[in-house]
């Protein structure tokens, strides 16, 4: 693999292993401030980036060395709705800036289980950006997300709210093997 592809998704993996981690405790102070659905979503898209994390992690295959320490931007605990926005601004951050960047680079090095890896993140980063504007919406309201479902596609991190989906927009996995939270 190309060092710098290999830079890239060391850099993405990093990146995503902190939004697994950060949106765990994040979805935690939702939970103690009564914000079940909003912890239920922050769990949805922990669960997500660790999917986006492994893809990554695959994709390097035998690529050995240290990892580079990454961007401790959206560290602490604010507000439910501080967090809400920290998380959105960070998952607009990956999808328009982070990850079209490191695609431009893998595909000029011809890296094909790169980009796609990259392709799944970028498109579902947007959807949670989306989510996310939901939940702080409802919480900046006083309310707690209002949804029945929240389903995750084990193959690239989408995040829907709508069980009548048939298959994934971004991979085309069939939502049957959506996973529930």
């Amino acid at each position: 693999m190309n060092q710098m592809t290999s830079d890239n998704l060391r850099s993405a993996f990093g990146g995503e292993s902190q939004a697994h981690m950060r949106y765990l405790i994040w979805g935690e102070e939702a939970k103690k401030g009564g914000f079940e659905n909003v912890a239920r979503l922050y769990k949805a898209t922990s669960d997500a980036e660790r999917v986006h994390a492994t893809l990554h992690f695959k994709a390097l295959k035998d690529v050995k060395g240290d990892f580079p320490v990454v961007s401790m931007a959206g560290f602490g605990i604010g507000t439910v709705s501080e967090n809400l926005q920290a998380a959105k601004n960070g998952e607009i951050f990956e999808s328009t800036q982070m990850y079209p960047a490191y695609i431009a680079v893998a595909e000029m090095q011809n890296e094909k289980e790169a980009i796609r890896a990259m392709r799944f993140a970028t498109q579902a980063e947007e959807v949670h950006a989306e989510r996310y504007q939901e939940a702080k919406d409802a919480v900046d309201a006083g309310k707690d997300l209002e949804v029945e479902d929240i389903l995750m596609c084990p193959v690239c991190g989408y995040i829907t709210f709508d069980k009548s989906e048939e298959a994934c927009p971004i991979c085309g996995c069939k939502a049957n093997l959506f996973v529930a939270y």
